[in-house]
């Protein structure tokens, strides 16, 4: 399938997509700060720079992009144009995050990852049980490495 707007234009789309910042973590990080919570974000001390760095907790949180990061849900889906530099480029994209979380469990900080698809679409989680999880995993003493996504 070809793509439905010029060279430059998805260029031009593409360049602008962000990776901090993002609306999903904007609206994660609001509503942990209402319910009391303290953060550092994307602390470049740290492996990954992970989105949200909560000190007290001994807890990151990484809220990932399911097209970017290669979740199994049905908002990712790889593209069929270009597919070379999209394999390649997602591929990394999922190495680098597990050595980070690896690395991230090695210095003692615990890893939560929030993927888009909790946030969004028609299998989305209800935000008030989303915050709830996110919430009970920080206040827990659970070392394992977990992770909150939506219904496939």
């Amino acid at each position: 399938m070809t793509d439905i707007v010029n060279k430059e234009t998805r260029s031009r789309m593409m360049s602008g997509i962000k990776g901090k910042n993002t609306n999903p973590e904007l609206v994660i990080r609001k509503a942990l700060f209402a319910k009391g919570f303290r953060y550092r974000l994307h602390d470049n001390k740290l492996p990954g720079k992970p989105d949200l760095v909560f000190p007290k907790y001994n807890a990151v949180i990484f809220v990932h992009g399911c097209f970017w990061h290669a979740h199994d849900c049905r908002l990712f889906k790889w593209p069929s144009t270009n597919e070379d530099f999209w394999r390649t480029k997602i591929s990394r994209n999922t190495e680098v995050d597990e050595q980070n979380r690896s690395s991230l469990r090695d210095k003692g900080w615990r890893v939560l990852e929030v993927w888009e698809c909790a946030l969004k679409g028609s299998k989305k989680l209800e935000f008030d049980n989303l915050i709830d999880l996110v919430t009970v995993w920080l206040q827990s003493e659970s070392t394992q490495f977990s992770t909150i996504a939506g219904g496939k």
